[in-house]
């Protein structure tokens, strides 16, 4: 990936802990590197294609003005978010905030912060069986499209389906959809939750029943072992009510961990139901 590259940009501002930092402020120095494809900009001249630094560093300047912080670190991300949510060809973004005035009472060149924030690519299952199944999934999209940090990029078809586990239950209604994200992973749950939350989702039978069902299944190629969020999800590629809307919108993703396509995944699942169809005479309700 290219980089544009912003080096000890000096900017005045009433960031600290203590009360005299607040009141008198003092001097903070910025530098960036933007992860971004500068190749189109390059062939055409057209500015709208990269990042105009010179706007950025006084965009950035203002919006590190308009309120007062105690900590660097939540400059930096403030600094950080700003930029993926102004300038989405930035694909990620390292920012390193340097407070040369740091009153320590020792004599020292800086004290700094240094992180990387970038933008990712997530695919949300979600299902309900509960009400108005139809209006309680475009609920949900509709509530992660008015988040300002999550990006809504594809909607499958729904589709519906036999329940999964529990069967002593209505027909699921189903999709999957793509969306952009500055969140980390336990964040974008966390968020999920919320909205699941908000549109009264009751964990009582375990895939039991529920209005709606927001469920991360790919993050990037992340692969985790985290029990709040494990990626890719362990059992997607056993469940057709997720590969189905996923081969539509992505059939050619590949699965970090199997190292196979989502069309081969869905095609590999149908085989195997279709066997199982065979074998015990009547189409299978669950895996």
């Amino acid at each position: 990936m290219d980089k544009i590259i912003v080096k000890d940009f000096e900017i005045f501002a009433n960031h600290g802990v203590f009360q005299e930092e607040k009141v008198l402020g003092q001097k903070f120095i910025v530098s960036l590197e933007l992860d971004i494809s500068t190749r189109e900009a390059a062939l055409t001249g057209d500015l709208t294609r990269s990042v105009n630094y010179g706007e950025l560093c006084h965009k950035i300047e203002n919006e590190i003005q308009k309120e007062s912080y105690d900590l660097i670190e939540t400059v930096a991300e403030k600094i950080a978010e700003f930029i993926l949510l102004e300038y989405p060809l930035v694909k990620g973004v390292k920012v390193n905030l340097k407070k040369p005035w740091a009153p320590i009472l020792r004599h020292l060149e800086y004290v700094a912060v240094e992180i990387y924030r970038k933008r990712s690519r997530a695919f949300i299952a979600l299902g309900s069986n509960m009400g108005d199944k139809q209006k309680n999934l475009l609920d949900a999209i509709d509530k992660i499209k008015a988040s300002k940090h999550t990006k809504v990029e594809k909607v499958s078809s729904f589709i519906t389906t036999e329940p999964w586990g529990y069967l002593d239950q209505d027909k699921f209604l189903n999709g999957v959809i793509e969306v952009d994200t500055i969140l980390p992973p336990k964040e974008l749950v966390r968020f999920l939750l919320n909205i699941e939350k908000e549109l009264k989702r009751e964990r009582i039978i375990k895939w039991g029943p529920r209005t709606i069902d927001l469920d991360v299944i790919l993050y990037d190629d992340l692969i985790t072992e985290d029990e709040e969020i494990l990626l890719p999800h362990p059992r997607m590629q056993d469940r057709m009510f997720v590969l189905e809307p996923l081969a539509e919108i992505a059939p050619y993703l590949m699965h970090p961990v199997l190292h196979k396509r989502i069309i081969q995944l869905k095609e590999e699942l149908e085989n195997r139901e279709k066997n199982m169809e065979g074998y015990n005479g009547k189409k299978p309700r669950g895996i």
